[in-house]
């Protein structure tokens, strides 16, 4: 029987990533992305996954997934799947299966990315030993962080950061944000700092400049595309808020941690800006603390810009630990 093969997985709110490892260290292979919408259930993603690879289960897997794994159910705040890992593991005859939250894994990978998998966003030079920020938004907003052990290693945090709530710093997003609190009552950070709530920023700015007016039926993908082509000026707005909005998050983030080992900007959507991303509000927002802003104006902060997740890298080491 082989012993040594593991099936990876990091599982957002919008589509499951999968892969295949042969053995510890080996390549990670065969990635596959299936949307989490096509299944009823991690159980038939799972079965999908491996009738496409042509292979049975192995006995070993890891999944990072986008959740708090806090014991053996796990029922995901931005999809509809849930489950038991102990029945998971008994339907699929795993011997061994992790899952971790799919942030917490992330953070693990920060110091094994390479220099071409990271965009610079301003500031200076990041300190070795020093605490790592992580921030992302896609589905929702993942929020990490990476703490020296004083071994020479590295602690993650497994929090909820993307909870927290969300501040207004100029008068224009005060009316946006009243306009979220009449919807969800607290607004947090991830009601406007991820997918939906880029499509929720858009229509309460279009609500606060036409009241009256039919709601707009844009995603978040049809705001973004009209904002990086400058062709909508709502659209165009909607984007910079958002981006002044993850600013202000991940400096509080920053402070925080005092993250001079830098902050990282992963998940779906901020690779996806481009350059949009340099010239909006963000870095002076992730600055703009007062008596703090040269002691943030030293942090570096990067975009994760890797063509293979890294989740799934560290999902394998999850195995190995």
């Amino acid at each position: 029987m082989d012993t040594s093969s593991r099936l990876l997985a990091d599982i957002g709110g919008t589509n499951a990533r999968f892969a295949w490892q042969a053995r510890p260290g080996a390549p990670i292979e065969d990635v596959a992305t299936l949307p989490c919408a096509g299944y009823a259930g991690l159980d038939d993603a799972l079965a999908d996954i491996l009738q496409r690879l042509g292979r049975p289960a192995p006995r070993r897997c890891a999944i990072a997934i986008a959740n708090p794994v806090l014991g053996d159910l796990v029922r995901m705040t931005n999809h509809h799947w849930a489950f038991s890992i102990s029945a998971v593991q008994a339907r699929f005859c795993f011997a061994q299966l992790k899952v971790l939250n799919d942030f917490t894994a992330l953070a693990l990978a920060l110091p094994a990315l390479e220099p071409a998998e990271l965009r610079p966003l301003g500031g200076g030079c990041a300190l070795p030993a020093a605490p790592m920020g992580l921030i992302g938004p896609g589905t929702g907003l993942g929020v990490s962080a990476l703490l020296p052990d004083g071994r020479g290693g590295h602690v993650a945090v497994a929090g909820e950061g993307g909870h927290v709530t969300l501040p207004a710093c100029t008068p224009r997003e005060q009316q946006v944000l009243a306009q979220l609190a009449e919807r969800h009552g607290h607004v947090s950070a991830e009601r406007a700092v991820c997918g939906q709530g880029l499509v929720d920023l858009h229509a309460a700015l279009c609500a606060l400049d036409a009241p009256g007016g039919p709601p707009p039926a844009l995603t978040a993908a049809d705001v973004t595309a009209a904002a990086l082509a400058r062709s909508d000026a709502r659209c165009v707005e909607a984007l910079e808020m958002f981006c002044a909005f993850l600013g202000t998050v991940a400096g509080n983030l920053a402070l925080t941690l005092g993250a001079r080992g830098g902050v990282y900007l992963g998940g779906g959507i901020v690779p996806r800006l481009g350059a949009f991303i340099d010239g909006s509000p963000f870095r002076e927002r992730f600055e703009a603390k007062g008596r703090f802003r040269g002691y943030l104006a030293a942090i570096p902060v990067f975009v994760i810009n890797s063509r293979q997740s890294p989740a799934l890298r560290s999902a394998a080491r999850a195995l190995d630990a």
